[in-house]
């Protein structure tokens, strides 16, 4: 009978073992994005959070302190985009929030979908701008189907792009009836949300305030507000909605409903793990005459928005417990800021788009003969009228380099690149734009203005853009299923998130992605 023995132990070892891998994936992952997040605010508000909420990610989880994104124009879609595909929008192609219509000269919505109707609203959406998978594709992929995915955003973009093509459901706030919607292009709404939007939404309510936790804050020596802030939001206020999601009341809403998620989908109770993306607002509240950038507002949107995170961590661990569930929280890697400036404060110039685009399409016409040469100006971008040129049968890349070196002798500009540079290489500064654009949605010339410069729309004088190109502190925190604690303070690029998160699930990383996990990750688990 000894001769059995040694290959029974062998079995039994190689399944023990087979089965320790198995238990060391989580069960779920609950992936937060939390919008303009900063690292140095952490740190200055840090003295109002609780033990349970940042400081439990700070004291416990893997924190890297710095994650560049590489790519200009960084907002809440291409950023979100860019963490779940683990590639840039060169790829995936999200270049922004909204995108230029060229046919009817207007922005739209970047995941506008007219094939698509809304449920709890009348936007057309869905995911199919996106042009790379996402961690949840991914995860569909590996499960054959059966790892649920859902996502809760303040907006449709970050909830449609968190989601991914293969989510089961995604769910935003709408701008208008204050309910959580979603795009016919995903099938499943649990009868929860239904019963949500019936009575807990805050659409419900006839009016909601928000008003100031503590009599004040000390985060910032500069704070010129003496009385604690109070704001309503009521129902004559037609922009009641887009005003709430800049304040902590958002938040407050996406931690009810993804409570309601942990509690009753089932999440994390199958062999195939699940994924919750969750996406929350940190930002400066704008809506108002008396907001400043160092203000008790943002101050308090940190101290509750370390409430909610306890929350979300206590319901996880009542009802599927953190050892079996993976946290990743990251940030949107940029910052809006509300630029108010002191009485005789002088700027350092200001530039007006359709002055430089009127100029532009005079030049070419006295160089090129009559037509209207330029189509646009968008996000930095000139859209030019490339049939024409082809009609005239102009060589296109001598016309965009004549558009170039014209524009370039605009004051205030700092550099300009045409798309054909970006498209042909990826070196050197040619690089950054290039992760930033996307072939078919993107112009024909890039402009970057020097730092202090204000762009001026005549077409509408309160939307100014003020040229900051500072450097956010963005981190990444990792939480939870195997994860050492650990500080890390070398910066880190915004497309190894994903395959890092893959590579913990043991699924492939998303399709567009060429970054290795971050090495931490990997060297835990030898």
């Amino acid at each position: 009978m000894s001769r059995w023995i040694a290959p029974l132990i062998a079995i039994f070892t190689v399944t023990g073992l087979q089965a320790q891998q198995l238990n060391s994936t989580p069960k779920l992952v609950v992936s937060i994005v939390v919008d303009q997040l900063r690292e140095d605010y952490l740190q200055y508000f840090g003295n109002t959070f609780g033990e349970k909420g940042f400081k439990r990610l700070m004291n416990e989880g893997l924190v890297y302190h710095s994650v560049e994104f590489g790519f200009p124009n960084v907002d809440e879609a291409s950023s979100v985009a860019s963490i779940y595909t683990g590639t840039y929008p060169y790829y995936h192609g999200i270049i922004g929030n909204y995108k230029f219509d060229t046919a009817n000269n207007r922005e739209i919505s970047i995941v506008a979908d007219d094939n698509y109707l809304g449920n709890y609203t009348n936007d057309k959406l869905s995911p199919l701008a996106l042009q790379a998978g996402t961690i949840g594709d991914e995860l569909k992929i590996a499960s054959q189907g059966k790892s649920k995915i859902y996502s809760i955003a303040p907006n449709a973009s970050q909830a449609i792009l968190s989601g991914g093509r293969h989510a089961n459901g995604v769910f935003w706030l709408d701008n208008y009836n204050g309910k959580w919607a979603t795009t016919t292009y995903y099938k499943d709404i649990p009868s929860y949300v239904d019963r949500f939007n019936s009575t807990e939404a805050i659409g419900n309510l006839s009016e909601k305030t928000w008003t100031q936790s503590h009599s004040h804050y000390i985060g910032f020596p500069y704070t010129k507000r003496t009385a604690p802030f109070s704001y309503s939001f009521g129902k004559a206020d037609k922009d009641r909605f887009l005003k709430i999601k800049q304040t902590s009341l958002i938040n407050s809403e996406i931690t009810s409903l993804a409570v309601r998620f942990i509690e009753s989908a089932g999440l994390g109770t199958q062999p195939e793990p699940d994924l919750l993306a969750l996406n929350f607002y940190a930002g400066n509240y704008k809506a108002s005459e008396e907001s400043e950038e160092y203000s008790y507002e943002i101050q308090d949107i940190y101290y509750r928005l370390d409430k909610d995170l306890e929350k979300i961590l206590d319901a996880i661990e009542r009802k599927i417990g953190l050892k079996h569930t993976l946290i990743v929280l990251s940030s949107s890697g940029y910052y809006d800021s509300l630029n108010k400036y002191p009485e005789n404060y002088k700027v350092q110039g200001e530039f007006y788009p359709n002055r430089c685009t009127a100029l532009l399409n005079m030049y070419l016409m006295a160089k090129y003969g009559q037509g209207n040469w330029v189509n646009a100006y968008y996000n930095n971008q000139i859209y030019l009228n490339k049939k024409l040129a082809e009609e005239k049968q102009i060589q296109w890349s001598v016309f965009t380099q004549d558009v170039a070196e014209f524009v370039s002798q605009f004051s205030g500009v700092q550099d300009v690149t045409t798309a054909g540079e970006w498209m042909i290489n990826d070196t050197g500064r040619s690089a950054y734009f290039r992760r930033g654009m996307y072939s078919k949605l993107s112009g024909d010339i890039f402009i970057e203005l020097q730092p202090g410069w204000i762009v001026i729309n005549e077409n509408n004088k309160d939307r100014k853009e003020y040229q900051r190109y500072s450097s956010i502190p963005s981190p990444v925190f990792f939480f939870g299923s195997n994860i050492t604690k650990n500080d890390v303070y070398r910066t880190i690029q915004v497309t190894e998130i994903a395959p890092t998160v893959s590579y913990i699930l043991r699924i492939r990383p998303p399709n567009g992605s060429k970054a290795l996990p971050l090495q931490e990750i990997m060297s835990s688990e030898k």
